[in-house]
Parts: C-alpha cells; sequence; structure tokens
C-alpha cells in the first residue's frame, strides 16, 4: 500500500474531512410548514462518506499505525497504513494493540495474510467480497480480532452457498470440519444436514475422500440420509474404507452402522460373495447379517416375538427408490390444487415384498387447517370462523387409500422431501416428516410464497417433491435423528 500522504490541510486533514461527512450522512429530519403541510426531508451523503472511507483505506492519508503482516513460515510481509481510530472502532483487540503503538507486526497464516486486505476493508467500510476459498480465512481473522459482526456475515455466507460452486465439489465437508474445530455448532449443524439431505451428490464427489472418521459415524447413525437405498450407503462406505484405509475398529465399527434388514436378501448374498470389505472384516458383522436373514424370513410380527426390533437397524432412512415414495413435480404450484397417488412397497421385510400400500396426495397452494374446514351436518348453514392470515399457506395431505390387516403391526411416517437448484443442481432444500395420525405437516412450506417466480423452492416455476413413507414398528417409539 502506498505510503502517508498528507493533504493542503495539514495532519489529519483528509481524515478529519471524512469524519465531518460522517456526520452529514445521518438523516436529518427538518419539518416545514407550508400551507399547512409538514414535509420531511432526508440529507443521506454515505455513499459518498463510504468512497471517502475506501480512499482512506487505499491511500493511507494521514495514517498514525503501520501494521506488518508477516506470513508465518515466508519472508512475505505485507504493510497496510491504517488508523487506530477506526480500527478500534471495529476491534477491542485492535485497540489494545495499537495502544501507543506506531508500528505492530503481525504473524499470520499464509492463507489469512493473502486475505488481510480485504479484512482491513472491511474494518474500513464495512464490506468486502469474497470467494468461497476465502470463507475460512476471513472467519479466523474475525474470529481472532474480534470483529462479531464480520464472524456472523461469513456464517450465514458459508450456510447458503454449501452446494459449492457450478460443476465442483461443494465445501461442506471442510467447512464442517472447520466449524467442529471452532465449536460453531449452528454452522456445524447446518452443514451436516446439508450432506445428509444431499449424500448422494457428495459420494460421488471428491469431497467424500475427505469426511473424517468422525464424520462418517455423525452421518451413519442418522435416520434422514437421502439415498436411493441402503445398498448405495454401504457400497459408498466401501469406497471410503478404500481411500481412507482406517483402523479395524474404525472400519468394523462403521459396517455395523449399516442397517442390514433395510438391504433385500438377494443383495445380502451378493455383498457377502463379492465385497472386497466383508471379506476384511465379515465376522465383525457377522451377528448382523444373520439378523437380516431371519427378518427377511419371516413377517415382522412374528419375528418381533422372538427378537427385539426397537433399534435403528429396523428404521428405514430416506430411501428414493421407486418401493419407498415417488417424485411429483408440480408445475406453477400457486395456480391451483393438486393430487397424485403412488405405490409402495408394505414394509421392508422379505415377507412383504410383494404387498403394496396406496397413498393419495392432495397438494394446496392455499389450503384450509382441519379447524376452519366446513363441517356437513347439524352445522351447515353455520358461519365459518374468519380465517388467519396464516391459513393461506401451501398444504399438503397424504392419506392411504387402504390398509389391510397386512399391515398390523407396522406403522407409516410420511416424509415429503423439498428440492432446490443451487448452483446449477437439484438439490434437498427442506424436509418435512409427520406420522399416521397426522395426513398433513403443519410446517409445510409455511414461510413460502409460491407467487413469485424467482421463490427459493421454485426450479423454472415448479415445485419439486419427492414423497417417501417410512414404515416403522410400533415398538419404535423414539427414532434417531
Amino acid at each position: 500500500m502506498p505510503g502517508t500522504h498528507h493533504s493542503k490541510f495539514g495532519p489529519w486533514g483528509n481524515f478529519w474531512a471524512t469524519m465531518t461527512l460522517l456526520g452529514l450522512a445521518v438523516h436529518a429530519a427538518q419539518k416545514a410548514h407550508v400551507s399547512g403541510e409538514a414535509a420531511d426531508t432526508s440529507i443521506n451523503h454515505s455513499l459518498t462518506m463510504l468512497q471517502r472511507l475506501r480512499e482512506l483505506q487505499q491511500l493511507g492519508n494521514d495514517s498514525d499505525t503501520v501494521l506488518r503482516v508477516q506470513a508465518t513460515g515466508t519472508d512475505e510481509v505485507h504493510i497496510f497504513h491504517t488508523h487506530r481510530l477506526l480500527l478500534g472502532l471495529q476491534s477491542e483487540v485492535f485497540q489494545g494493540l495499537l495502544h501507543n503503538q506506531s508500528e505492530v507486526t503481525l504473524q499470520e497464516p499464509r492463507d489469512c495474510a493473502a486475505v488481510f486486505d480485504k479484512f482491513i476493508r472491511y474494518l474500513y467500510c464495512g464490506e468486502l467480497s469474497l470467494l468461497m476459498s476465502q470463507a475460512i480465512p476471513l472467519h479466523r481473522l474475525a474470529s481472532k480480532y474480534g470483529v462479531t459482526s464480520l464472524q456472523q456475515g461469513i456464517a450465514e455466507y458459508m450456510k447458503s452457498h454449501l452446494a459449492g460452486e457450478m460443476g465442483g465439489p461443494g465445501p461442506a465437508v471442510g467447512w464442517y470440519h472447520y466449524a467442529a474445530r471452532t465449536g460453531n455448532e449452528d454452522l456445524r449443524e447446518s452443514c451436516l444436514q446439508f450432506l445428509a439431505w444431499n449424500l448422494s451428490a457428495v459420494v460421488g464427489s471428491s469431497e467424500w475422500g475427505e469426511v473424517t472418521p468422525e464424520l462418517l459415524a455423525q452421518l451413519l447413525d442418522r435416520s434422514d440420509l437421502v439415498l436411493q437405498d441402503e445398498l448405495e450407503l454401504f457400497q459408498a462406505l466401501e469406497v471410503w474404507l478404500g481411500r481412507a484405509r482406517p483402523p479395524t475398529p474404525v472400519a468394523e465399527q462403521a459396517l455395523r452402522a449399516i442397517r442390514y434388514p433395510m438391504i433385500p436378501p438377494a443383495q445380502l448374498f451378493q455383498l457377502q460373495a463379492q465385497s472386497p470389505a466383508l471379506a476384511r472384516h465379515g465376522e465383525a458383522v457377522g451377528d448382523l447379517l444373520l439378523q437380516a436373514y431371519q427378518f427377511h424370513s419371516a413377517s415382522p410380527l412374528h419375528y418381533a416375538k422372538f427378537f427385539d426390533v426397537n433399534g435403528s437397524a429396523f428404521l428405514p432412512r430416506n430411501y428414493l427408490s421407486p418401493a419407498w415414495g415417488a417424485l411429483w413435480v408440480i408445475s406453477n404450484p400457486a395456480r391451483d390444487d393438486r393430487s397424485t397417488s403412488f405405490q409402495t412397497q408394505l414394509g421392508p421385510s422379505g415377507h412383504d415384498a410383494g404387498r403394496r400400500v396406496t397413498w393419495n396426495v392432495l397438494f394446496s397452494p392455499r389450503w384450509l387447517p382441519i379447524s376452519l374446514r366446513p363441517v356437513y351436518a347439524d352445522t351447515a348453514g353455520a358461519a365459518l370462523p374468519a380465517a388467519r392470515p396464516e391459513d393461506g399457506r401451501p398444504r399438503l395431505v397424504v392419506t392411504p387409500a387402504s390398509i389391510s390387516g397386512d399391515a398390523a403391526g407396522v406403522s407409516f411416517q410420511k416424509t415429503v422431501l423439498v428440492g432446490a437448484r443451487q448452483q446449477g443442481r437439484l438439490l434437498i432444500r427442506h424436509a418435512y416428516s409427520f406420522h399416521q395420525s397426522s395426513d398433513e405437516s403443519g410446517d409445510f412450506l409455511a414461510h413460502t410464497d409460491l407467487q413469485r417466480r424467482n421463490s427459493e423452492y421454485l426450479v423454472e416455476n415448479a415445485l419439486h417433491l419427492h414423497l417417501i413413507i417410512k414404515p416403522i414398528y410400533h415398538s419404535l417409539i423414539r427414532t434417531h435423528k
């Protein structure tokens, strides 16, 4: 950066001129009584002030402090001519560092030193532009120097850019690890949720090779993973094991997290015959494979008489396979009511492979809740309660056409996945779940405006839904997340 420059007004002339503009940028309300009417006039020079501050930062006019930023492990030094007052206003850490100091040397990692100019720009102007690769170093600088507003802003940026760049791998895995190291629980959970709902996209990219054993264990434990089926998860795990080559206890623990009863017997036989992971660690999961074969050989009710089914192994994840649901694309969803129907397998047991349940679905962009629907009985002529503002939100109702006695011992959780296009890819943005006792989800698209063609929930003016039915045994009262 250029050295210190002095204006014709003498030392600090440009600086105090800028501060004067800062005062003029405050909105001033002036009351003028003309013809008995009051008029408000707003004087706003904020854009001019920001431009002056940019120039002050870029030229270093009348600076009183020099920051020497050295990239750790190198001779590379970046020099910044700054103003103690402005840095101290944004950061108490800088206020302490620069107290009675005219020159300070800062040691920063190379990636942080490379973006230190953007960091300084934010301290002067309250704005910056960044690339995804710069999010972590800028967040580290904001955290180190206590610039809370920048910390929060970058964290929000990261949560909204988990899909990555067009055609490239996403940053969710790397950002998860960073959030876990720094204790940013909100960002960590956002990354974990994104990975769970879009795991199929992740396992097919280079991101999958960056997953740590800790993150893998977090994912394998979840019941809200969105995958084609459990076999896809097993195959993805086998790829991870081949790349990571973890210690035997880690590999065996991961293999035991696969829900083998959710894999049909024919596929289980094939895995036992051909899987390198099972050839190496077969003994560690032998009891789980036997459990799966026993489960598929009997009706769920009969199996439950002898074995405990109250475990995650018998709880389906969010499978996209046609056996468990259907894709429904609704064009112009704000226009009128729509309906569809689809069939799912009664349950994951091989005993139920040939049994089907038919489901009817009704979508409405403005659906009244049960409490406000007409009652055609003695109160047929009674006036309906006044509708509330929130009653105009979209509604989705999923009901079985009929359920036979074969369904005894099984209840159904209904899950609706909502897709959105991010960076050219169709990804899952939201998931809504409700059980058999309820026909609809009370919070389905509760804060969505489907009237806007550029709504973040629409893809080319269409609503992309995937309806999933998850058979759950009655003894499974509490489910894993």
